[in-house]
């Protein structure tokens, strides 16, 4: 009995060993089990051709497209998209003005108190004691009416003596002048001496002059009685009341103020800067403290040649007029001087003017747009106000606003604030 042999391992008719790390055919893809397939039955593996066609149909699609590009007319294909339109600009009333002439006014800046521009203060003429006071501070007076009497008593017993005395010396000068006439008939006729005459003449002259003193001495107690009543020198309002009934005064003594308030004077002070640029004559516009809704104007009257070291300070000294009597001595006050003006100018704010390379120039509203307008400027003025000498006229409207977003050639569009 013969033994049938198995056949060799890798015998093409034998199976292949189990691979154990192989997957297994079910977590198999369908690709891989037909690779393993063709490997069983002995054929090639398929090549992938797939990724070469994909590159030729690309490149072939790109040839395409460039000899159709190249047979298209030039230009545009398609239609522009349409260009959006230029924004309108907004200006307010605030940010531009129409050109106007008007007056330029450069001002020194002045502050001080009002003084009643007369001012009197009464003292005694003579000596004595006071009688009556007819007047208190705050009364008006009227120029001869009688303020204060100081005792007379006294002062009419001298003028009385010394009118007496005088009267005597009267009445012995005319009988030496009588006694002198009898000497110079006695002489003529032969009978009368020398002496007799220059006695006579020298009693005369002695009389003379004794008679001149004594009537001196009277008016002296004239004026002295006469100066016992005190009277106003002026029209006026009476500010101090020094003295009171039954006390003794002396010559000298200040008695009472009188001060005339139809007009005033403001003594002001200006910066030692500004001394050059002040004159005598020149107006000046003047708000006082506790007056709101009132200006005053006044005149300067004098300027005062040296500063005060202390404050550096010019003093300047102001006239104003008070016939209604509202302004009271006192009172503080800052005043404007005008130092210099221009009248009919024509003038705009500073910001309005700009510079470029070609110069300065204004921004002109014209027709909805904006135009440059070359100016020339000159000197800058109260408020800001800069003088345009040539480039403007009146009615034009100028944006007088720093709006740097405003060019020439805008479009723009003029609203209320």
């Amino acid at each position: 009995m013969s033994s049938q042999s198995s056949p060799p391992t890798g015998s093409p008719g034998s199976p292949a060993p189990a691979d154990r790390s192989a997957k297994p055919d079910w977590a198999k893809s369908g690709a891989e089990l037909a690779r393993e397939r063709r490997a069983a039955e002995g054929l090639p593996a398929r090549r992938r051709k797939w990724p070469w066609a994909m590159l030729i149909a690309v490149l072939a699609a790109a040839g395409g497209y460039g000899w159709y590009a190249s047979q298209q007319p030039a230009g545009p294909v398609s239609s522009p998209e349409p260009v959006p339109a230029m924004a309108v600009m907004q200006v307010n009333s605030d940010e531009m003005s129409v050109i106007a002439r008007q007056l330029l006014e450069r001002r020194v800046k002045v502050i001080g108190t009002l003084e009643p521009a007369h001012s009197a203060q009464l003292s005694s003429q003579a000596g004595g004691r006071v009688e009556t006071v007819a007047v208190s501070p705050g009364d008006p007076v009227q120029a001869g009416d009688i303020l204060v009497q100081v005792d007379v008593e006294a002062l009419t017993l001298e003028l009385q003596v010394a009118r007496s005395t005088a009267q005597s010396t009267r009445s012995h000068l005319a009988l030496g002048e009588a006694q002198l006439k009898r000497a110079v008939s006695l002489l003529e006729r032969g009978v009368g001496t020398n002496s007799s005459l220059d006695e006579a003449q020298v009693n005369v002259a002695s009389l003379r002059a004794n008679l001149s003193a004594l009537e001196d001495q009277v008016a002296v107690a004239e004026l002295r009685l006469r100066n016992a009543t005190l009277v106003a020198p002026f029209d006026g309002i009476v500010s101090v009341r020094a003295i009171e009934p039954g006390q003794y005064v002396s010559i000298g003594t200040p008695l009472v103020t009188v001060v005339d308030l139809s007009s005033v004077e403001m003594q002001a002070n200006a910066a030692v800067a500004s001394g050059s640029l002040l004159a005598a004559g020149q107006a000046v516009t003047i708000s006082v403290d506790g007056i709101e809704d009132r200006m005053f104007n006044g005149i300067v009257t004098r300027i005062n040649p040296v500063a005060n070291a202390a404050t550096r300070t010019i003093p300047v000294y102001i006239a104003i007029d008070n016939a209604d009597g509202v302004l009271l001595g006192g009172m503080f006050a800052a005043g404007q001087i005008v130092v210099d003006r221009v009248e009919n100018a024509i003038a705009v704010p500073g910001d309005a003017v700009r510079r470029d390379q070609r110069g300065d120039y204004v921004l002109v509203i014209a027709d909805g747009k904006l135009v440059r307008q070359p100016v020339e400027i000159g000197s800058v003025w109260a408020e800001g106000m800069t003088l345009i000498t040539s480039g403007l006229e009146p009615g034009q409207i100028v944006v007088t606003a720093p709006l740097p977003a405003l060019h020439a050639g805008d479009s723009v569009e003029m609203v209320e604030n």
